[in-house]
């Protein structure tokens, strides 16, 4: 039997336009949707990215970010008028009930009519400071645990304001969004867990980036997608 988690309070989309640095483009500014909207394999019908290299694709086709974590972000940032409304984050989903440590990676889910699956927790980037106008928010988001998380879209279906998010399968229980995150920021070269995360099925590019950290006992570097640029 279904589990109800979360109910969707939001669906949303963006153009990609022209964005706050040169040669930048993004559709993080994403605004609700009436109705039902289609989800198919690359995400929402109507809905684009501005960078095809990181973001989009059919392992981030859909974007979840929980409406409850705005009382976080209004505590720490005051009424900033991003907070007012679902969107801020550059999400396509917003929901109340369900957050990182309710999610596990490889869960399948009933959104709307679609069957989706979650692949990664987000890896913000400097476009959310940008878009913010606060220096580190991106940082501050990786910092938090409150990253948001992508759905591969398993099958379609519609979705629409008003719907339950449904958990119909967990095969892997013991691997929340939320120790992901942990290994991912915190805990980044613990050997018997990076040993033990590699037994998931991992999207290519955190295969590569655990499997990195094994061979050569270090922490990539997260500059340039915190800041936009390299470090010297």
């Amino acid at each position: 039997m279904e589990e109800r988690l979360a109910i969707v309070t939001a669906v949303l989309s963006g153009r990609a336009v022209d964005f706050t640095r040169p040669g930048s483009r993004s559709a993080i500014a994403k605004t609700p949707r009436q109705g039902a909207v289609q989800v198919g394999p690359l995400g929402l019908d109507g809905d684009e990215q501005g960078d095809l290299r990181v973001h989009g694709g059919p392992d981030k086709a859909v974007h979840h970010y929980p409406f409850d974590h705005y009382a976080g972000w209004r505590g720490e940032l005051g009424d900033h008028p991003l907070l007012r409304q679902p969107g801020a984050f550059g999400e396509n989903i917003s929901t109340t009930g369900v957050g990182e440590a309710d999610l596990c990676l490889g869960d399948r889910l009933r959104l709307g009519d679609a069957l989706v699956e979650v692949s990664q927790s987000r890896q913000p980037c400097w476009k959310l400071s940008d878009r913010f106008a606060v220096a580190d928010m991106a940082r501050r988001v990786q910092d938090s645990g409150r990253t948001g998380w992508y759905y591969r879209v398993l099958e379609p279906g519609q979705v629409r304001a008003g719907d339950a998010l449904r958990l119909v399968e967990r095969p892997h229980p013991q691997w929340s969004l939320a120790r992901l995150i942990e290994l991912l920021y915190r805990r980044t070269l613990e050997r018997e867990t990076l040993e033990q995360v590699l037994r998931l099925p991992l999207v290519p590019s955190w295969r590569t980036l655990f499997e990195r950290r094994l061979a050569q006992g270090k922490t990539e570097s997260w500059d340039k997608r915190l800041t936009g640029e390299t470090a010297s």
